[in-house]
């Protein structure tokens, strides 16, 4: 299995999506990862990074331009949102989430994969 992730050269998911999570992953509080400065609270118990609460999201830790070369200046310590949200590929199955990110922001869609789950996607020609 490569280490391919296509979301290096995207970063749509985090132009068009609320991220959202629990209070407890900031870094404010014990075991927290996410930096609470780059927080906002949108309930209680619910927190969401800066700039994905807006009706035009962009996340405040997103680095670069959509659809060429981008970054999470927070990865090693990015939200269990960003963590668990599977991009187009990964272990071979395809994402609507991120087809559709990718669409709204002008962005071609990523190949499917024909071989099925665990196996290498196509090259793209």
């Amino acid at each position: 299995m490569s280490d391919f992730s296509p979301c290096l050269d995207c970063g749509a998911c985090c132009s068009t999506f609320r991220v959202s999570f629990y209070w407890g992953e900031s870094d404010s509080a014990p075991g927290g990862l996410v930096p609470d400065r780059l927080i906002e609270q949108v309930t209680p118990y619910l927190s969401c990074m800066q700039g994905t609460n807006q009706p035009q999201p962009r996340c405040v830790a997103l680095m670069g331009e959509v659809g060429s070369g981008v970054r999470c200046s927070i990865y090693a310590n990015r939200s269990s949102t960003c963590r668990e949200f599977p991009y187009h590929g990964e272990n071979g199955l395809d994402s609507p989430d991120c087809q559709r990110a990718r669409a709204l922001h002008g962005l071609p869609p990523l190949p499917s994969n024909p071989r099925g789950p665990g196996q290498e996607p196509p090259v793209a020609a």
